[in-house]
């Protein structure tokens, strides 16, 4: 009997995307003669290429519509028993619907951002909202018929990255370091930037390590106050590719980061991460693998509106304490 053909439709975000990375290895591991063609923003096909899940990757810009109109028709010439959308947006699950997929798998109306979203599939899967994110994906797999819901994720690094990374840091004299990575995408759920200088501080003088700054698109401003409050520690700052990106987390001796990206491709890297959450749960967002520490004031809410500052709740969260977090899983290591 042929195993079916399967699309995958997850097109971002860097952290979202590692948190499918269990649900598509279990469907991976469940047809493992399938044809898995997972269809991605063309920003992070790197990425998804690395985790060696999928028989193809195709990238689209659903921004541009000639993109959209050639990726429609592609899709078309394979005849695809059924497409799983782990995204839930109108934009990811509007392209199996026009591309006429027979069998149309995504979450029900409980767990969509977007109201009105499910109507565009057949299959209508309803979770717990207050479940893991990468848990939620995996009823998605079930409900294709996946026996594993979760497989093993070994992301790849290229040797030329680990490389490039290695040399940048040694040209600042150093070998060993902490990541610290400040951005999040909404401010609300950032641990302010002086305090990231201040831990840099701590670093030095307590640890005797140097810290290097995740600098990401736009957060050129946010690195630049992490550095002056940070004195005479001088953390090195770092910007470049997904896979540099990967090297630099994978080969950190601890990762230091707030609910967003790095955080989760540092955790699915098997690096040693402390996380800070503040309005966000970290049953539902935090790191999957739970391979580090999560720090949460007790009194946090659970909220999820973008705001322009950072919640009350990460304020009760000291530098001293992100500090031991650090100590503590250097010596248990």
């Amino acid at each position: 009997m042929t195993e079916p053909r399967f699309l995958v439709v997850r097109l971002g975000s860097l952290g979202d995307i590692v948190h499918a990375f269990p649900a598509v290895s279990g469907l991976r591991t469940s047809f493992r003669n399938a044809e898995i063609i997972w269809l991605t923003h063309p920003k992070w096909e790197f990425l998804v290429k690395t985790s060696g899940l999928a028989t193809e990757v195709w990238a689209v810009d659903t921004r541009n519509w000639a993109a959209v109109r050639g990726i429609l028709a592609r899709i078309r010439q394979h005849r695809f028993a059924a497409a799983i959308d782990y995204q839930g947006l109108w934009k990811s699950a509007a392209i199996p619907f026009l591309a006429r997929i027979p069998r149309r798998i995504g979450f029900s109306s409980e767990t969509v951002r977007e109201a009105g979203v499910p109507m565009l599939y057949t299959d209508r899967v309803k979770v717990s909202a207050e479940r893991h994110i990468a848990a939620q994906n995996m009823e998605l797999s079930a409900r294709a018929g996946a026996r594993v819901c979760a497989g093993d994720v070994n992301l790849q690094v290229p040797e030329d990255d680990e490389k490039i990374v290695r040399a940048r840091i040694a040209k600042d004299g150093t070998d060993e370091y902490i990541v610290l990575s400040p951005g999040g995408g909404w401010a609300s759920k950032c641990w302010p930037a002086e305090r990231y200088g201040l831990l840099a501080e701590k670093i030095l003088e307590q640890l005797g390590l140097r810290s290097v700054i995740n600098v990401g698109p736009g957060e050129e401003d946010l690195a630049a106050k992490v550095a002056h409050a940070a004195g005479n520690s001088q953390p090195i700052q770092f910007k470049g590719s997904v896979g540099q990106l990967m090297a630099l987390l994978k080969n950190a001796s601890a990762v230091v980061a707030g609910d967003t990206g790095p955080l989760h491709l540092a955790d699915a890297l098997g690096a040693r991460v402390v996380a800070i959450f503040g309005p966000t749960d970290p049953a539902r967002n935090g790191p999957y693998r739970r391979s580090g520490v999560v720090l949460r004031w007790e009194g946090a809410a659970t909220t999820y509106k973008r705001e322009m500052e950072p919640d009350e709740s990460l304020l009760h969260i000291s530098v001293d304490e992100v500090t031991s977090a650090i100590r503590g899983l250097r010596e248990a290591a």
